[in-house]
């Protein structure tokens, strides 16, 4: 027999948690941005309110962010499994730039990026209709070819992205 706690009811879980979550993540943002004025708390509060309120009226919105949770969890955990075992080798002192390479954190930064794209495809459900357009309804030719095509698209992204860098820093 399984004890449930508080925590673990589908009240807190569907309802007051996200609504918990979207309330002080938006409250924080309309504060650190001023967007509405400085010194404006009750403002920023009753605009966090009703958007909060208004995203655990959708239930398909609670359940996204419900999915996303845990991932987010263990992601972090991971991350932080990694931090400790690079400060193992890491002199005391020593930056961290030195460490690890630009590279090395543009690569970290793309697959975090595609954890958090797949993540959020599976959470919408999404990602059964992508993976079947690309691989189960097709051919192996075509398989390829969708392949490359998205190598295509994705490196056309950042392409644009990273040229529009190099116009900055002229």
């Amino acid at each position: 027999m399984a004890i449930e706690t508080i925590l673990a009811s589908e009240f807190a879980v569907n309802v007051v948690l996200p609504f918990l979550l979207i309330f002080v993540l938006v409250f924080a943002v309309l504060q650190k941005s001023k967007l509405l004025g400085e010194g404006k708390r009750q403002i920023d509060a009753l605009i966090a309110l009703a958007v909060a309120l208004i995203v655990v009226a959708f239930s398909w919105a609670t359940h996204v962010i419900a999915f996303l949770m845990p991932f987010l969890a263990v992601s972090l955990v991971v991350l932080l499994v990694l931090m400790i075992l690079l400060g193992m080798i890491n002199k005391e002192g020593e930056d961290w730039n030195k460490m690890f390479p630009g590279w090395f954190r543009i690569v970290l930064g793309i697959i975090i990026v595609i954890a958090v794209i797949i993540a959020v495809l599976v959470a919408t459900g999404q990602w059964d209709l992508i993976y079947g357009y690309l691989v189960e309804d097709s051919s192996p030719t075509n398989v390829f070819i969708n392949i490359i095509f998205l190598a295509i698209v994705v490196g056309a992204i950042v392409a644009v992205i990273l040229s529009g860098k190099a116009k900055k820093k002229d």
